[in-house]
């Protein structure tokens, strides 16, 4: 349940970043994602990605392909979002 929770935290900075750049669609996102424990399991990559896919319907992100790259450190980071 934890993945999702972040997914959505991640999906609200990715729809705001293509509201304020005014992108009609969002195709792609790169995210960089550390060891994040919550509720004393890590999240995992294929989680956070179904589940940013799942919460992405009916919004400019339909159809997102999401690429998670798995790094040093604690949390996540947006590197880049594709859209037009």
């Amino acid at each position: 349940m934890h993945d999702l929770h972040e997914a959505n935290k991640i999906l609200k900075v990715i729809l705001n970043h293509a509201r304020q750049n005014k992108l009609k669609k969002v195709t792609k996102a790169v995210i960089e994602l550390g060891s994040m424990i919550e509720h004393g399991d890590e999240i995992s990559p294929e989680n956070l990605k179904f589940n940013l896919q799942m919460l992405a319907k009916n919004t400019l992100a339909n159809g997102l392909a999401v690429e998670i790259k798995k790094v040093k450190g604690e949390s996540w980071v947006l590197k880049e979002i594709e859209g037009i």
